[in-house]
């Protein structure tokens, strides 16, 4: 017969998790109604499959030819993972919805499967119901869960779906076989086609996987280290194969060009804090400690102590979970998840590579530190556990504030159009001018310095121009489009200071008209 207390945490656990389930489809019920607005990756993607839905082949971009504007070329898109625009696509085509619709339904179901798989594998690796119960809570609370619900960020959300029920696989299989291959082959590939950096996670999962299929007694069995090694590297190297075949070879990714070895405090300390920026929201709580979207809003030598900071306390936290949670997997996973991230991330940043100073990226490092950072001050003496609390309800006042200041903007001001999603950088009386040209015209090119209003058009081309910046010396040759072909419609903002740069773009138009769009936008004309 069991206790009181235990029947008290079981039914506590259970109340915790109906209470995520209950915010969660509330709120997914809300981005249905009202879909959220989407961050440029994922507009890229969704280009991308607005040219497959217009005729184009698998994953391929069809515009208007840069040497010959009257003319389409298609290109491959590699930079970006298939599955951002793939997994909405298949939910727009079985259901009849609207691009932003089918976005909502790809969070909600991403989210649930995130939270479902992370509590499974909390379970599995030793922590009871109640600390993988209050872990989900204490993630559902994170900057990084409530994003989503104001931009979809494609890749993200999907990983965040798929990366539990991959450490869960890696926990689960527990002896060469025909499950082994399969689970290590099937994973490569749908975590790529989920977002194309869990390259990394796979190499690391794998590893914990290896390690510990080949350990006995605590010690590692060199006979079975090599036999275990075969076992998982074929599939892991077809898997990656095939990856690289079909997919990377044929265009660039954001590791092509690299600019040569560059050493800066950041290199090293952002990969090292990276467990209370990701962890904790303290890189989104920053509104971006050292990459922001609007420049750099922090003195360097703030940033520098604080990264060295957060460092030096990740470090300290990594050592007291290590020291004093109990299960043996829980801290292979912990300490190889790390380790591979200062090395993948630290090599990223040294050679330059094109990828960001952000905490998303480190997002596995802050969910693997959950539920032991939870055991770990459960041990802690009431008034450390009181400031632990403190800290976390902040965190979620914070996130979810910036979910009802989010939905309320993409309710009251953002505009939409055909595919349902909240578009923040028009109006609504503009969107709908061009979405009249557009019914009006059939061999029109619409261009535009942002990649996800040209989704609202659904009948003339698209170009999405990466404007200069004002002052920027740049090479013409990279944003000429020769030629001429319908009309040109070029829309800015009223307060853009560059365009008669943009202008120069289009050579083979002159005698640009203006017409104003509401107070905050200017369409530049010519036929």
């Amino acid at each position: 017969m069991q206790s009181p207390i235990i029947l008290q945490k079981i039914s506590l656990n259970k109340a915790i998790l109906m209470v995520i389930g209950i915010i969660i489809i509330t709120m997914g019920v809300m981005i249905f109604i009202h879909p959220p607005s989407i961050f440029p990756d994922a507009s890229h993607g969704f280009q991308v499959m607005r040219s497959m839905q217009m005729g184009g082949k698998f994953n391929m971009l069809t515009a208007p030819d840069q040497d010959d504007i009257s003319q389409n070329s298609s290109a491959f898109i590699s930079w970006w993972s298939p599955g951002q625009y793939l997994v909405p696509y298949f939910f727009q085509s079985i259901l009849k919805v609207n691009t932003g619709q089918a976005s909502a339904i790809t969070i909600i179901i991403f989210e649930l499967s995130g939270l479902a798989g992370l509590y499974c594998f909390f379970r599995k690796i030793g922590f009871n119901s109640l600390i993988s119960a209050v872990s989900l809570l204490f993630i559902a609370c994170q900057v990084a869960f409530i994003i989503p619900f104001v931009f979809y960020n494609g890749g993200e959300i999907l990983l965040f779906g798929f990366v539990g029920w991959f450490l869960y696989g890696c926990l689960a299989v527990d002896k060469p076989g025909i499950k082994l291959l399969a689970f290590v082959l099937l994973s490569g590939w749908l975590g790529f086609i989920c977002k194309s950096s869990f390259m990394w996670l796979y190499s690391a999962g794998l590893l914990c996987l290896w390690l510990r299929l080949s350990a006995t007694n605590t010690k590692v069995n060199m006979r079975r280290l090599v036999i275990n090694g075969i076992w998982i590297g074929i599939p892991a190297i077809l898997s990656l194969v095939t990856i690289y075949v079909f997919y990377l070879s044929k265009g660039a990714t954001p590791a092509s060009a690299p600019t040569g070895l560059k050493l800066t405090w950041q290199t090293f300390s952002f990969p090292l804090a990276s467990p209370l920026l990701s962890g904790f929201s303290v890189d989104d709580l920053f509104n971006g400690l050292v990459f922001h979207t609007t420049g750099q809003v922090y003195n360097p030598c703030f940033i520098i102590a604080v990264l060295l900071l957060l460092a030096a306390l990740s470090l300290i936290l990594i050592a007291g979970i290590i020291q004093y949670v109990p299960n043996n997997n829980y801290r292979l996973f912990l300490l190889v998840f790390y380790t591979v991230s200062l090395l993948f991330f630290c090599g990223a940043y040294l050679r330059q590579l094109n990828i960001s100073y952000e905490a998303r990226h480190y997002r596995i490092i802050g969910l693997l530190i959950v539920p032991g950072t939870i055991y770990l001050f459960s041990t802690f003496k009431p008034i450390y556990q009181l400031f632990f609390g403190v800290a976390c309800v902040g965190i979620a006042i914070s996130s979810y504030a910036f979910f009802i200041k989010g939905y309320k903007f993409n309710v009251n001001v953002s505009a939409r159009g055909n595919t349902g999603i909240a578009q923040e950088y028009i109006d609504q009386p503009s969107l709908n001018y061009l979405m009249q040209l557009d019914r009006q015209n059939s061999n029109a090119i619409f261009a535009f310095i942002t990649p996800d209003i040209g989704l609202e058009i659904s009948h003339n081309r698209v170009i999405t121009i990466d404007p200069p910046t004002l002052g920027e010396q740049i090479d013409y040759e990279d944003f000429i489009y020769d030629g001429h072909a319908g009309p040109l419609y070029l829309l800015l903002p009223a307060n853009y200071n560059n365009v008669a740069t943009l202008l120069k773009f289009f050579p083979g138009y002159s005698s640009f008209t203006t017409t104003q769009l509401g107070r905050k936008y200017i369409l530049y004309a010519a036929k």
